[in-house]
């Protein structure tokens, strides 16, 4: 996801994506260490994409203040 249109969302949009990134990164490490996950590269496509959304909430939350 790009951080352009994460931009586009609201703040609790924002808040449920990133929550919803976090549980797919535990189910996605719980897959890899139980040898089921094929594709381990999403585990650091999950990262970025969750630390995108940290990032715009972050910003968002900032020009509030």
């Amino acid at each position: 996801m790009k951080a352009s249109e994460l931009r586009e969302l609201s703040l609790e949009e924002l808040q449920a994506k990133a929550g919803q990134l976090r549980d797919e990164i535990f189910n996605a490490r719980v897959r890899h260490a139980t040898g089921q996950l094929e594709d381990t590269a999403r585990i650091g496509v999950l990262r970025r994409d969750l630390a995108r959304a940290q990032t715009v909430l972050r910003e968002k939350n900032e020009a509030e203040a």
